[in-house]
C-alpha cells in the first residue's frame, strides 16, 4: 500500500521500520517541527524524521497539521492508508477521510483503557499486571475509534516506564504490519469501544515526581519507576534535590512520622511512608551522577532520624 506515516518520537520509529520492511511504499513521513536544543538552540530532527531521512523518505513538518494547507498537501500524494502513532497533534475529519483505507492508530494501552496522552507510565503508575497495544480505526475523538487488534503485554514486577516503552514500542511495530495485512485483505474486525469502561490519562508533568513520603510505600514505589527515566521520583535532603531511581518495599510497619529515615544501611537508606517503609537503593544526588545507594553513602552522612522532604 501507499503509506503516509505520521510520528515524532522514539517509540514510533520501531513502526515505521517495519513497514518498510514489510514492502509498503511510504511517500511520506509527518512529524512535529524540530526543536531547538542545548546552548546553541541547534535544530534537532525528532526520532521519526532521523529514520525517515536514513531511508530517503521526504519528511513533512507542519506547525499545525490542522491547516487548509497541510489537508492539500498530504491529499497531493494519494495514499491508500495514513498510520498514526505518537504524532502529537489532533488529526482533522479532512485527513481522516482522505485515505481509501482511513487512518489506523497504533496505541500503547489496551483500549478503551488509557485513553489519551502516557498510557504507558500510567500503566506502572497504577500498578497493572498486563497492558499492551491496540491499533485502532481513526475516528474524531480522542483515542475512541473502532479497535482492529490487541496484543497483550506483561508487566514485570520490576518494570520501569522505560522498559515497559521499549517492550510496547516493538509489539506495536508487528502489530501495525499484521493490521495493515488484514485490511489490504478485507479480513480485518473493527469492534467498537464501550465508553463506558473508557479511563483518561493527562499529560506527565514534572511536578507529578515530587514525593509525598504521607503516601503508601507501595504507591511511592510504583511512582519510581513509572516515572523512570523522566521526570523521575525526587525528594529533598538537607535542601538538596535527591531523584530516586530503584526502591523496594521493606515492610508494611509504621514506625514514625513520614519522611523519616528509620535506617542507614551499609547499600540502603530505609524511609518511613504514610504506610509501610521504602528502602532506597539506586539514587541522584543534584549535581551529581546517578549512583547506587552504597556509593552514595561512602560520599554523603546521613542521619538516622533525620527527614526527607517534599520538593
Amino acid at each position: 500500500m501507499r503509506v503516509i506515516f505520521m510520528g515524532t518520537p522514539d517509540f514510533a520509529v520501531g513502526t515505521l521500520e517495519e513497514i518498510i520492511k514489510a514492502g509498503h511504499e511510504v511517500v511520506l513521513v509527518v512529524s512535529q517541527p524540530d526543536k531547538a536544543v542545548g546552548r546553541s538552540k541547534a535544530l534537532k530532527y525528532t526520532p521519526v524524521k532521523e529514520c525517515a531521512v536514513a531511508h530517503g523518505i521526504e519528511v513533512y513538518q507542519p506547525a499545525k497539521i490542522r491547516a487548509e494547507e497541510s489537508v492539500e498537501y498530504l491529499r497531493q500524494y494519494n495514499a491508500d492508508i495514513i498510520i498514526v502513532e505518537a504524532f502529537g497533534q489532533i488529526i482533522p475529519k479532512a485527513i481522516l477521510d482522505m485515505p481509501r483505507f482511513g487512518c489506523v492508530n497504533v496505541h500503547a494501552s489496551l483500549l478503551p483503557k488509557y485513553r489519551g496522552a502516557a498510557p504507558i507510565q500510567w500503566a506502572v503508575l497504577n500498578g497493572d499486571q498486563v497492558t499492551g497495544v491496540t491499533t485502532m480505526r481513526m475516528d474524531e475523538g480522542l483515542d475512541t475509534g473502532d479497535m482492529i487488534m490487541k496484543q497483550e503485554v506483561i508487566v514485570d514486577e520490576d518494570e520501569t516506564g522505560g522498559s515497559l516503552f521499549d517492550k510496547l514500542s516493538e509489539v506495536g511495530a508487528r502489530l501495525c504490519v499484521k493490521t495493515m495485512e488484514a485490511i489490504e485483505n478485507g479480513t480485518a474486525v473493527y469492534t467498537p469501544q464501550d465508553d463506558a469502561l473508557a479511563t483518561h490519562t493527562g499529560k506527565i508533568q514534572k511536578e507529578m515526581g515530587s514525593i509525598d513520603w504521607s503516601k503508601d510505600a507501595e504507591v511511592i514505589e510504583r511512582l519510581v519507576r513509572g516515572l523512570n527515566p523522566w521526570p523521575s521520583a525526587y525528594t529533598r535532603i538537607d535542601d538538596k534535590n535527591l531523584k530516586i531511581w530503584r526502591a523496594k518495599v521493606i515492610s508494611h510497619e509504621v514506625k514514625a512520622a513520614p519522611g523519616c529515615i528509620l535506617k542507614v544501611t551499609k547499600d540502603e537508606l530505609e524511609v518511613q511512608t504514610g504506610n509501610g517503609v521504602l528502602a532506597l537503593l539506586e539514587v541522584q544526588l543534584e549535581g551529581k551522577k546517578r549512583m547506587t545507594t552504597d556509593a552514595f553513602l561512602r560520599g554523603y552522612q546521613v542521619t538516622e532520624g533525620s527527614f526527607l522532604k517534599r520538593c
